[in-house]
């Protein structure tokens, strides 16, 4: 874990639970995309910038999820480099408490106020196209999480953050985070189109052809909606289809699965609904979800 894994001359991946890109620049500067999971995280990361001799310039966050900004705040106060978030997700990583927060639908408890879900606020700047090297393009990868983006690197290489998860992932969890459904079934089928000299996703294996994971995502995302759809036949609380997919699935239910599948089940309902598939009623002080 956290072995340095070289693509090309010039990027490279930190191979953790949420990879890292590393990409050198003019000399010795060199940028990371993501940071890890925390202060341990940026530590060794750390130790192969003071191995290669290499200058930390710039973080570029692909998202505020605390598995990929946990590293910032050592990093930032070590080396004193600069920090970017895309859009909505900048306000996440300068002040973290939104993750669980946002999850929650409240203020968390402490069982949700750990550093899977709560990383160390840094000081993010705007990430914009303006603000990369020369050579790296910013690619919007929404769906997943609010403003989620990825990049192409100087030599062909793609970093693509969350919006694909593993085929084993997938096949053990099944239902995978997920913001917007809409958003995120777009940003598949643009990813599944694209073409590049290695494609990096942050938790799955770096390949040359995205395309065939891309669709297994897709299917996936597809064959959880129809589930939903089945199981409302028949008028459902929230929390009725939350423990029927628990339990279609075989999930264990603790805090951070009940937020983290809650969220996504949540935008799967709104999904369903604006697709006029699913329609709300509320009876005896309750609302009820129901297939059309």
């Amino acid at each position: 874990m956290f072995e340095l894994i070289p693509i090309t001359e010039r990027c490279w991946y930190i191979e953790s639970p949420a990879k890292i890109g590393l990409v050198q620049l003019d000399g010795d500067q060199v940028c990371l995309i993501d940071s890890g999971n925390d202060k341990d995280a940026g530590r060794k990361i750390r130790q192969h910038l003071d191995r290669n001799g290499w200058k930390l310039t710039a973080i570029y966050n692909t998202h505020s999820n605390a598995d990929h900004i946990g590293g910032n705040q050592y990093l930032q106060r070590q080396t004193g480099c600069r920090i970017y978030a895309p859009g909505i997700e900048q306000a996440f990583t300068r002040t973290p408490i939104l993750e669980p927060s946002f999850l929650y639908g409240g203020y968390p408890p402490k069982d949700l106020r750990h550093k899977f879900l709560l990383a160390q606020p840094s000081d993010a700047e705007p990430l914009t196209p303006e603000v990369l090297p020369e050579g790296m393009e910013l690619i919007p990868l929404p769906g997943h999480f609010f403003d989620m983006a990825g990049f192409r690197a100087p030599d062909d290489v793609v970093y693509l953050a969350d919006c694909l998860s593993s085929r084993e992932t997938l096949e053990k969890y099944r239902i995978g985070f997920l913001y917007d459904v809409k958003a995120y079934l777009e940003t598949l089928e643009m990813v599944k189109g694209m073409t590049a000299r290695m494609f990096v996703p942050a938790h799955a294996a770096a390949t040359e052809d995205i395309a065939p994971l891309a669709q297994y995502n897709i299917d996936t995302v597809l064959e959880i909606a129809e589930t939903i759809r089945n199981l409302c036949r028949e008028p459902k609380t929230f929390e009725d289809v939350l423990q029927a997919l628990f339990q279609h699935y075989g999930l264990s239910m603790n805090f951070e699965q009940y937020v983290l599948v809650g969220s996504t089940v949540r935008s799967y309902l709104a999904w369903l609904k604006d697709q006029g598939e699913l329609d709300a009623r509320f009876e005896d002080s309750r609302m009820l979800w129901e297939t059309k």
